[in-house]
């Protein structure tokens, strides 16, 4: 029997000590600092420059996507023709970016655009066919997808059939059959010559404006001083920190260079939805976008309408964008409510099943759960049993599933063998999406159970923290956290850095918010707070006085009434001794 709950293991960083010291003398940082990054396997000195330095020129080239010149070609031709254009997107964070990104620079360079986005609680199979319906009745020659479309090869041999143009842009994984339009802009595709194949949906798109841009200026037609591209990657970095693109190499520069242009930004909705979520403005974070900006555009592909996000992204009126940014929130707070219910359902139904955990995956299904709400709580079971785990909501014969896995146990090629059980799937390695017939719903449980105890050995689901550094509290000083700040932002592929030390529990742990720790730590006479989110229930380990404890942790500066201090993020702890 597989138990259902493991402390984490704790895996220490291996490091060359000469490489070590090289980081330091090259780049004279902290040598904390430079010790993470001997830890996170940079190989050269010109890849650890790359990662802290890079800037904006220093993007590729957008024509390096192979049907780049033919999409730029059709969009001019429709520019010239006066033709409507509707942009597609998918009804998530990342498609809602994308679809607000080129239908804003479009317009600005005189475009007739459309936007559309569809509300998938439905279960519905063929959405963009409603999206055809909507061109034709604008009469739309030209259809741009965004964060989507790669795997809807038949529904854009409809569009084509009504004479409708299609230019697709995505991300996701491709399928073996690829839509026939006039071009698509995929990295991921299989004779992509685009070197960053980790773009999300709204790098993709923002990759297309570049592209039109370079040529306008060109051909003369545009000056180079028009348009200013920098003003869209608050929304690249909005879309790429939501969808959990990787925060390395080219999505790196777009995602900071983004954030300092959210800090600034001009969009009077998205300032009204920073200022809803208790924000401020200049102090931006990539945690504060996916905890509580992402949550509440989200909300609306989720349980309400997503055409709305785009709206309040665009949005040029004041009253109006409080209004929605209201709303938003309103959403939001009705989606926690259907979370918590779905939630706790979920639970006990595992409770009441306790043969789930005897397996290394978790395939649950059921009709009361809402379809929106599923990706949430599979994320949330995932990470809680640190197994693949997946989540179906059911209506009127037809599923609707959520994947989520662990590092050991991509997803795609999975599902590419469970494929005739499925009526579609669709995502990456380790998030998924799927519908599926409820009558087939056994054998692909089944299936996917037996390939994860097969593949999978009983330490690949216990949890890791992986450290990074060892840090004494003495180091932890604000010309520290400078140093340590140049690895921001963090995210995917870039996950904020643990340290680790030992230190003494000066008074038993105080909760807070009923969920939370905050803890009293000491080291050689000097005092830091940590703040252990989710451990509550981890308190009763902590009564005794003045314990040793192993703790790891994240650092980051605290601004309260005025004051700035540092605060430890604990992330886990482990009881070194008792007095």
């Amino acid at each position: 029997m597989i138990l259902n709950y493991c402390d984490p293991i704790w895996v220490y960083p291996k490091v060359d000590p000469e490489w070590h010291k090289t980081i330091i003398k090259e780049f004279s940082i902290h040598p904390v600092t430079a010790y993470v990054l001997a830890s996170r396997n940079f190989k050269t000195l010109e890849e650890i420059h790359d990662f802290l330095y890079a800037k904006l020129p220093h993007l590729f080239d957008p024509h390096l996507f192979p049907d780049m010149d033919k999409a730029v070609h059709r969009v001019l031709q429709a520019l010239s023709q006066d033709e409507n254009i509707l942009i597609y997107g998918d009804n998530d964070v990342d498609g809602i970016t994308a679809a607000a990104l080129l239908t804003e620079f479009l317009r600005f360079i005189d475009g007739n655009v459309f936007f559309y986005i569809p509300n998938r609680n439905s279960l519905k199979q063929s959405l963009i066919l409603d999206a055809i319906d909507f061109a034709i009745q604008k009469q739309c020659k030209l259809i741009i997808t965004v964060d989507c479309g790669i795997t809807a090869a038949n529904e854009i041999q409809e569009a084509v059939k009504k004479n409708i143009d299609v230019i697709v842009t995505d991300h996701h994984e491709p399928t073996a059959k690829l839509p026939h339009c006039i071009a698509t802009l995929n990295p991921k595709l299989f004779n992509s010559t685009y070197p960053n194949r980790n773009l999300t949906g709204v790098g993709v798109a923002f990759k297309l404006a570049h592209a039109i841009t370079n040529t306008l200026i060109a051909n003369g037609s545009i000056s180079p001083t028009k348009v200013d591209l920098k003003r869209y990657l608050d929304l690249v970095a909005l879309g790429t920190i939501a969808d959990m693109g990787s925060l390395l190499g080219e999505n790196r520069i777009l995602v900071r260079y983004g954030l300092r242009q959210m800090r600034k930004t001009r969009r009077i909705g998205l300032a009204k939805l920073f200022s809803i979520c208790s924000l401020k403005l200049g102090e931006i974070t990539p945690i504060d976008i996916a905890s509580k900006v992402a949550p509440r555009l989200n909300s609306l592909g989720r349980i309400a309408d997503p055409l709305k996000g785009v709206e309040l992204l665009l949005i040029r009126d004041a009253n109006a964008a409080e209004s929605l940014a209201k709303e938003l929130d309103l959403n939001n707070i009705e989606r926690q409510k259907i979370e918590r219910r779905d939630s706790e359902d979920v639970e006990q139904y595992i409770l009441r099943n306790p043969q789930i955990l005897h397996q290394k995956a978790i395939v649950i299904s059921s009709h009361k759960w809402h379809p929106g709400i599923i990706p949430i709580i599979t994320a949330r079971i995932a990470k809680q049993y640190n197994r693949p785990t997946v989540v179906i909501s059911i209506d009127q014969g037809l599923g609707k599933g959520s994947i989520r896995t662990i590092p050991e146990f991509p997803l795609l090629q999975h599902l590419r063998e469970s494929s005739d059980l499925l009526e579609n799937f669709g995502g990456h390695d380790f998030a998924a999406g799927l519908t599926i017939k409820e009558e087939n719903i056994p054998a692909f449980k089944k299936q996917f159970i037996k390939a994860a105890n097969l593949q999978l050995k009983d330490q690949d689901i216990i949890a890791k923290i992986y450290l990074n550094a060892n840090i004494q509290f003495g180091d932890l000083t604000f010309d520290f956290m400078e140093s340590f700040n140049l690895l921001e932002p963090f995210g995917n592929e870039n996950p904020a850095p643990i340290l680790y030390c030992d230190a003494k529990q000066i008074w038993p742990p105080k909760i807070v918010g009923k969920t939370h720790l905050k803890l009293y730590l000491e080291q050689q006479d000097r005092m830091l707070e940590g703040i252990a989110f989710g451990m509550a229930d981890k308190r009763q380990r902590l009564l005794k006085k003045k314990l040793m404890l192993h703790i790891a942790f994240t650092p980051h500066i605290n601004n309260f009434l005025n004051k700035s201090s540092i605060q430890l993020q604990i992330r886990d702890f482990q009881l070194a001794s008792f007095p």
